[in-house]
């Protein structure tokens, strides 16, 4: 049976604030403050958690090796004399937002019938241009069943951000959907992520029999909507947007409605939620999920219920006849700190559980090993200045080595 899987990628005990995201606000604006990854672990293990409580499907991704020490010998430096910006993008712990993991094309999708994922190139950034092969090497551990089919990153120079520019609309999960696929041009100072070959790439890779490719608006982008995600959701039939999230909105809400009927559109007004409030608060950077009575609940971060024109708006929607019924906040503060909310931190895959390699689904009695894990192993704190101690490193290899040794996971070592 299909059902849907939340992988959230555990948040790895190098998580620090080199504010190395260019569009990012929220990393611009913490670059150089004291980060604290056990806190920021525990918050995602606590989430992950909640998740379950609501009797949702929960799975998790193993933090990289850091520092990319491979990744560095190829640009001919160490960990040692690289300079302090290289440094810093050879440590980074970005691979925990999972969304950008990889684009996931569910089985009723494709037209051989299997699950297909194709790894993210991310080359904008090139923080996290590096963590592909690491992410390559655990999805063909989690989905080395044959009813999954994975797929190496589009090549460069076309950039590709995964699921975080990629939405699904369908009847139910396990029901054919069509596939939207949100592809940037420009916006303002910032870079648009996503490019339209990319999107492209890896629709005719997976062989989706039913895809939308949509521009994201230019005003989205330069507001600090560096992906999709910020400013729109789906799930089953449901779409959540922000009323400025694409370039000709119009002519895409005709076409959804054409490939699904059904489909119900919930669009914020930008009279009532500003881009700039729906942008720092991470409305739309919510898990908008279906619950086991069938309800839809929205999982956001408190940022949101702290926003009094968001918060405002949202107890409206719920106390409405409109498909989402429930908010539930979770506090993901060190993450959203450094940029992702809930959203980013997860990888939806339609798929049946039973094909996926237990060692990366949850149940709560793993979630507790894991947390006993970060609360022995992780760093308290991280101070930016403290980015080039041999022992901080030697820290943080040994706390993610225990962490693969727990799960039964040691074969990642190296990757």
């Amino acid at each position: 049976m299909l059902s849907e899987i939340n992988f959230d990628g555990i948040i790895g005990p190098s998580h620090n604030y080199a504010g190395l995201s260019l569009g990012n606000l929220a990393s611009a604006k913490n670059a150089g403050g004291i980060s604290q990854p056990r806190a920021a672990a525990l918050q995602g293990v606590e989430k992950m958690c909640a998740n379950l409580r609501l009797g949702l499907h929960q799975g998790f991704f193993m933090p990289l090796e850091r520092p990319d020490t491979a990744w560095l010998a190829e640009l001919g430096t160490t960990a040692e004399e690289a300079d302090d910006r290289l440094l810093a993008n050879a440590l980074s712990a970005s691979s925990m937002w999972a969304a950008n993991a990889a684009t996931v094309s569910p089985a009723p999708d494709t037209r051989d019938g299997k699950c297909h994922l194709s790894v993210a190139n991310l080359v904008t950034m090139p923080h996290r241009s590096h963590e592909w092969p690491g992410t390559l090497a655990q999805f063909k551990l989690a989905f080395a069943h044959p009813a999954f089919a994975v797929h190496g990153p589009v090549p460069p120079p076309f950039g590709d951000e995964g699921a975080a520019s990629h939405m699904r609309l369908c009847a139910t999960h396990g029901t054919a959907g069509v596939e939207v696929f949100v592809y940037g041009i420009t916006g303002g100072p910032f870079p648009a992520r996503q490019h339209v070959e990319a999107s492209r790439a890896v629709a005719r890779t997976h062989g989706v029999n039913r895809a939308l490719f949509v521009q994201q608006s230019e005003d989205a982008i330069a507001a600090g909507a560096f992906h999709n995600d910020v400013v729109a959701v789906a799930n089953e039939r449901v779409l959540f947007t922000h009323e400025r999230a694409f370039a000709e909105k119009d002519t895409f809400y005709a076409d959804l409605r054409t490939a699904l009927p059904e489909v119900e559109i919930v669009e914020v007004p930008a009279n009532r939620v500003s881009l700039a409030d729906a942008i720092q608060s991470y409305l739309f950077n919510a898990q908008l999920v279906t619950l086991p009575d069938s309800g839809m609940a929205l999982i956001l971060p408190t940022e949101a219920r702290d926003n009094v024109p968001v918060w405002s708006w949202l107890q409206e929607m719920v106390a409405g006849n409109g498909p989402i019924r429930q908010l539930v906040p979770v506090d993901v503060r060190q993450s959203m700190a450094n940029g992702g909310g809930p959203a980013c931190l997860r990888l939806r895959v339609v798929c049946n559980a039973a094909d996926v390699d237990p060692r990366f689904l949850a149940d709560e009695a793993k979630l507790d090993a894991v947390a006993a894990v970060i609360t022995k192993y992780w760093p308290e704190a991280i101070d930016p200045t403290e980015l080039r101690s041999p022992t901080l490193w030697a820290d943080i290899r040994r706390a993610r080595a225990a962490l693969l040794s727990t799960l039964s996971l040691d074969a990642l070592l190296s990757n």
